[in-house]
């Protein structure tokens, strides 16, 4: 980095901004196969959320491709800067003060971590669906997995791309099994636990 380039603290702090929240900052950040129920799970989650009075954003792997990451591809690299981006958005927002929600594939273990790395102890909460590919292709809502059974997509995780299991994920949820009900109830669990809310 550029050595005339300086971070500048300012007056209004994360300590000060949680305290008006009414409650601590992290991040949720939802991982696993496409069709896992990451956006449905966050969503909801985020809806609670809001009806608790919590302050929140939730950043969605398809919205960023349309704005933030839009210029990038399904590559390995560009998925990497994809997470790069979307981490550094986050703490960001960890900073303001919000409970920040990702829905992302995120495939590889090492860019979980690069973005675990940049908040402190405590405000990266992996959520691990480990909803089998079977059930997410059987639910295949886009009918990506179609696509890529047929060629017409590269590069599609679990399918000619790898996924890396989380090694120690905060939360584990199988989509598969439980409601959505029982999701946010299991989330919101953790958060009192953890007392980042009341």
């Amino acid at each position: 980095m550029d050595e005339n380039i300086v971070w500048h603290q300012h007056g209004v702090n994360k300590q000060k901004r949680q305290t008006a929240n009414g409650h601590k900052s992290c991040i949720l950040w939802f991982t696993g196969f496409s069709g896992s129920g990451k956006s449905t799970i966050a969503g909801a989650l985020e809806n609670k959320l809001h009806e608790l009075g919590h302050k929140t954003y939730l950043l969605d792997g398809d919205n960023v491709r349309h704005g933030l990451c839009g210029d990038l591809s399904f590559s390995d690299e560009d998925r990497k800067e994809n997470i790069r981006r979307v981490g550094e958005a986050s703490k960001l927002m960890v900073d303001a003060g919000l409970l920040v929600l990702t829905a992302f594939i995120s495939p590889f273990q090492a860019e979980r971590t690069m973005v675990r790395n940049l908040v402190e102890e405590g405000e990266f909460i992996e959520v691990y669906l480990d909803t089998p590919l079977a059930t997410c292709e059987q639910r295949d809502p886009k009918g990506l997995y179609k696509k890529a059974r047929a060629g017409e997509i590269a590069h599609f995780t679990g399918i000619d791309s790898d996924y890396e299991v989380p090694v120690n994920p905060e939360i584990i949820i199988n989509t598969g099994e439980l409601s959505i009900e029982a999701c946010v109830a299991q989330l919101l669990d953790y958060l009192k636990e953890k007392e980042i809310i009341g």
